[in-house]
Formats: structure tokens, C-alpha cells, sequence
């Protein structure tokens, strides 16, 4: 790589909780990165500003210039439109029709390409991780949300103009509960971290969970991947259940997942299947193989992402590299 000839590829990837970039050469080698946190639902005209302020941090770290970069990716929650780079609606930022690419491509002078963070992260397994080679994968990713994406024959699924494979705000239960849209009883409502969250902290409440409620609390905001991790290893019973059920619920995403699209390689992904990677993958096979048609049932493999963190913002600079090369 030789500064300023535009051969680095930068990805960058905005959860919910956390901003990470990332700066490669074109042998996909890292040149060094950079993260911090996103700050809630502080608006997206400062959040605009903390996604360049991060750039430009990564870029200063690195020893780089703007001028070396050769396309900026960058992987946002929620429905993006694909042709003008704006994100649409993020319910868990609480951001809307926010022109990301012309933002950042004006201020970078450089091709900008924004996806959605899911759809990075699978491309970026298919590329590079426990997806590859697939013909058809499809990945979920339970997190403060819960995402999905899907990357059929080398191109990420999308539909006219927009993002799509939102399995998060798909209905599987009767259920009234309802997760950043009005629609109740959705993958998200059942099964997503905050989900699970809610149900155990009225559990210690309950005094069900005491483990929990001696070294976590009750307070929404601890109770994070981790420490359920933690209290299921230390003999909750209850929060163990808790998990199970919204696995459960996943596994049902999952059947209909594989009558829709028939995947050959179901990717799970995201800090809680991490934390608890046996649990949460050994639930979601068990409920998807008894409960999917025959024909169908020894024609997927359901396996943990490889790639973690590294996926979104790897994914991101991947697929600005295919779309602008």
C-alpha cells in the first residue's frame, strides 16, 4: 500500500450500542481500527458527525489520508434505500431519513456505499468466515434487535432499491408484545437481548433468580450478554429457561427461513449467541429440525458466526470493493 494512491478500503459498522471502523488494504490485510460508543438516540445530525469524527480518528491512528481511500462501506441498522445511501428508519436509534452516503462521500471525497449492518455481516462470513462457499446463506443475528440478511449465489438479497430480510419484525407468536413497530407478537419481541433482559430482571424481581439479583440487580441496563451467561453458569435455572424460549422462538424464524429460501448454511450470530454459543445453537437446530418440513430437514446446517466483531465492518469494506470496483 502506498499512501494516496486510493488502495484502502474502509468499513464501518453503526450498532446499536457501539461504532467500529476498520481500514484494509487490498489484500484484505487490517492497517488499524477504531470504535466507539454510539450515543443512544442522541439524533442523527450528531451521529453524521461522530461516523466522520471516527473515520477521521482511524485515518490519523493509521497514518492515512483521505486521499488513499479507495470506497467507503458502511453497515447501518435497519431498511436502508440502497440507491441514494440513506437509512430509512432505525427504531432502536430512533433515526430516520438520514442521508449517510452523500454525508460521508461529500466529506471524504470518495464513492461511499451504505447496506445494512446485518447484510454486511453475512456477506462477510460468506466471504471470508462460516458461510463461505455457500450457494445460500442466511444469516440471524439476535442482538439489542434482531437482525437478518441473506447472501444467495454471491449477491446480498435486496429488494427494489431497499434492504430487506427484516426476520426481526416477522409475527411467530400470539403474543401482544410488541419491539420498535407497531405489529406484536414479532422474532424481536420474543427473542432479541432486550427481550430477554426484560424477562429476567422481572424474574430477581420475583426473587427466581437469585445469582442474578446479588451480583446484577435488577436494572435493565446491566443486564447485558454476559451476565446472563453468567447466572445460567451459576445455577439460574430460571433465566436458562428464559434463553431456551426465545432460542425456541429463532428456531421458528428459522423453519420459515428455510421454506422461503431453502439456505444450504444458516449463520447465527451477534454478543449473546457468543456468550452462550452451545445453548443458544443447540436450541435453535433442535426446534428447526423437528419442526421443518422433510424434504428440507437434512438439506441445511445451522453454525455459529466465525468472524464476530470483525464481520460488520469487514463485510461493509467487502461489498463497497464488489459494488465500486
Amino acid at each position: 500500500m502506498t499512501r494516496g494512491n486510493r488502495s484502502v478500503w474502509v468499513g464501518f459498522d453503526l450498532g446499536g450500542t457501539k461504532m467500529l471502523t476498520a481500514a484494509y488494504d487490498a489484500q484484505w490485510k487490517e492497517l488499524g481500527r477504531r470504535r466507539r460508543k454510539t450515543k443512544g438516540r442522541d439524533g442523527s445530525d450528531s451521529g453524521i458527525q461522530r461516523i466522520i469524527s471516527t473515520i477521521e480518528r482511524l485515518l490519523e491512528d493509521s497514518g492515512l489520508s483521505k486521499t488513499a481511500i479507495a470506497g467507503i462501506g458502511i453497515g447501518c441498522p435497519g431498511p436502508i434505500d440502497l440507491d441514494a445511501g440513506c437509512i430509512l428508519t432505525t427504531p432502536n436509534l430512533g433515526w430516520d431519513n438520514v442521508q449517510v452516503q452523500s454525508e460521508l462521500s461529500r466529506y471524504f471525497d470518495c464513492s461511499v456505499v451504505v447496506l445494512n449492518d446485518v447484510d454486511a455481516g453475512v456477506y462477510a462470513e460468506y466471504r471470508f468466515g462460516a458461510a463461505e462457499k455457500a450457494r445460500c446463506a442466511v444469516g440471524v443475528f439476535p442482538g439489542t434487535g434482531i437482525g437478518g440478511g441473506c447472501v444467495y449465489n454471491g449477491q446480498i438479497l435486496h429488494g427494489a432499491g431497499v434492504s430487506c430480510m427484516e426476520i426481526g419484525h416477522t409475527r411467530i407468536a400470539s403474543s401482544n408484545r410488541v419491539s420498535g413497530i407497531s405489529l406484536g407478537g414479532t422474532v424481536e419481541s420474543e427473542a432479541s437481548r432486550l427481550a430477554i433482559a426484560a424477562e429476567v430482571c422481572k424474574a430477581a424481581h420475583r426473587g427466581d433468580a437469585p445469582y442474578l439479583l446479588r451480583k446484577y440487580g435488577t436494572d435493565l441496563a446491566d443486564i447485558r450478554s454476559g451476565a446472563i451467561a453468567d447466572a445460567i453458569e451459576h445455577g439460574d435455572t430460571v433465566i436458562r429457561d428464559i434463553v431456551v424460549n426465545a432460542c425456541e422462538s429463532i428456531g421458528f424464524a428459522v423453519v420459515n427461513l428455510v421454506h422461503l429460501l431453502a439456505p444450504d448454511r444458516i449463520v447465527l450470530g451477534g454478543g449473546l449467541v457468543e456468550a452462550m454459543e452451545e445453548l443458544m445453537v443447540g436450541t435453535v437446530v433442535d426446534t428447526a429440525r423437528r419442526h421443518v418440513m422433510d424434504v428440507y430437514r437434512d438439506r441445511f446446517e445451522i453454525v455459529p458466526a466465525q468472524l464476530g466483531d470483525d464481520a460488520g465492518v469487514m463485510g461493509a469494506a467487502a461489498w463497497a470493493r464488489r459494488e465500486l470496483s
